[in-house]
Parts: C-alpha cells; sequence; structure tokens
C-alpha cells in the first residue's frame, strides 16, 4: 500500500490555505445536496391530482342477512 501523498493535490504555501480548500469543497457539497434536495421536492410536486368525491358516495351500504 503506497501512502507516500504524490496523488493528494498540491497545496500553495501553508497555514490556512487547507482551510480555505477544505470550505470551498464543503460549499460545493452543500450546493450539490441543496439542488438535489429540489429536484426531489419538485418531482414529487408533479404527481397527478386526486380523484375529487362526490357527495354521495358511500351513502349506500348493501347488508346482506
Amino acid at each position: 500500500m503506497n501512502i507516500s501523498g504524490s496523488n493528494l493535490p498540491a497545496m500553495a504555501g501553508t497555514g490556512q490555505s487547507g482551510e480555505v480548500m477544505s470550505a470551498q469543497l464543503a460549499k460545493k457539497q452543500q450546493k450539490a445536496d441543496g439542488q438535489a434536495a429540489l429536484a426531489l421536492i419538485e418531482s414529487a410536486g408533479n404527481t397527478a391530482p386526486a380523484k375529487s368525491t362526490t357527495a354521495t358516495m358511500g351513502n349506500n351500504i348493501n347488508v346482506y342477512v
């Protein structure tokens, strides 16, 4: 297993650059999550409307003795 770090992205400078990069990645992920949530909400709203019921529905009950 190679853990030399050669595949990691290079960060210019030291100190806060890592924190800035981490914050930028977190912001991108939050935007992607928000867009996915909005798409899910919009797709849920595109369902067919429920059938309207009439006032006489359920008034007759068939009872066999």
